[in-house]
């Protein structure tokens, strides 16, 4: 069966024209996170040490700290989060001052990658803060039948570049130990091919009506320990790509009989799985 949705052709954009996009290059996307990964230290750690980092984990620190002063979480060999405030940060070096330990770990249990169509506006931006904040992986922006396309997007001022900012600014500010990756954007036809490493692969649409988040989340029979979650433009997906993703293990899901925003629905989507399957209301006592 091939899809015929225009956005399956690469470079073609539905009514006409042609856009360049920076095309996901990394074909093992889950898991992955370069510069953005978990901060972590092979030592022990206590308060009032000072750890110094070079090499990948520079690199991690860099990725969230740009300059002395900064406040980062660090996880140490024992698995056990702590807040340090960088003290040094050089081209060769870096170093952080610990000061707090944190009573548990500021990562959730399930790793949640986020497609999320291109919408109009500001409200890009928005899901990614918002979505760093609930403890998401990574986020996937990507071309659909129904978005607009990256140079629209970037039409009156670019700010494309300023998406992993978002995220880190975000990750900082709730004390996150890892810094979401926000990928180039892509097509969506593409993401759904990388996207095949999760666990579960949710696909929202609105017209969907034998399928409930609530019922699919309570009748999981294995532990889900990364799951992927796509989310339409304004408009939703089209049929052809709600066909596509089912094609490659999508579940399409419906949240109930409201129409809701696009922003509105990827932070309620996000804020529900990590509430039945991650940490979000707090973890059950024994897990962990």
């Amino acid at each position: 069966m091939c899809c015929e949705s225009p956005i399956c052709q690469p470079g073609a954009f539905p009514g006409g024209g042609r856009f360049t996009l920076n095309l996901l290059v990394d074909q093992s996307i889950m898991g992955q996170g370069g510069r953005m990964g978990l901060l972590k230290v092979d030592e022990k750690l206590t308060i009032g040490k000072i750890v110094v980092m070079e090499g990948e984990s520079l690199e991690l620190l860099r990725g969230r700290a740009g300059r002395v002063g900064d406040l980062v979480t660090i996880r140490d060999q024992l698995g056990r989060d702590f807040r340090g405030r960088v003290v040094q940060l050089t081209r060769r070096h870096g170093a952080a001052l610990i000061f707090e330990p944190l009573a548990a770990s500021v990562e959730p249990p399930i790793e949640i990658h986020l497609i999320q169509a291109l919408p109009k506006k500001e409200r890009l931006e928005w899901i990614i803060q918002k979505a760093t904040e609930l403890g998401v992986s990574s986020i996937m922006p990507c071309v659909s039948d129904h978005s607009i396309t990256p140079q629209e997007r970037d039409a009156s001022q670019k700010k494309s570049h300023r998406w992993q900012a978002v995220a880190t600014k975000a990750a900082q500010q709730s004390r996150r130990a890892r810094v979401p990756v926000v990928y180039p954007v892509s097509l969506f036809s593409e993401v759904l091919e990388i996207a095949g490493a999760s666990h579960l692969n949710l696909i929202l649409w609105e017209k969907e009506s034998s399928e409930g988040m609530k019922h699919v989340l309570a009748t999981l029979k294995d532990p889900v320990r990364n799951l992927t979650l796509a989310v339409g433009p304004e408009g939703g997906f089209s049929i052809g790509e709600i066909e596509l993703a089912r094609m490659r293990g999508f579940v399409s899901i419906g949240l109930g009989e409201r129409i809701l925003r696009t922003e509105t629905a990827a932070i309620a989507a996000i804020t529900i799985i990590q509430y039945e399957l991650g940490d979000l209301g707090g973890m059950i006592k024994g897990q962990g």
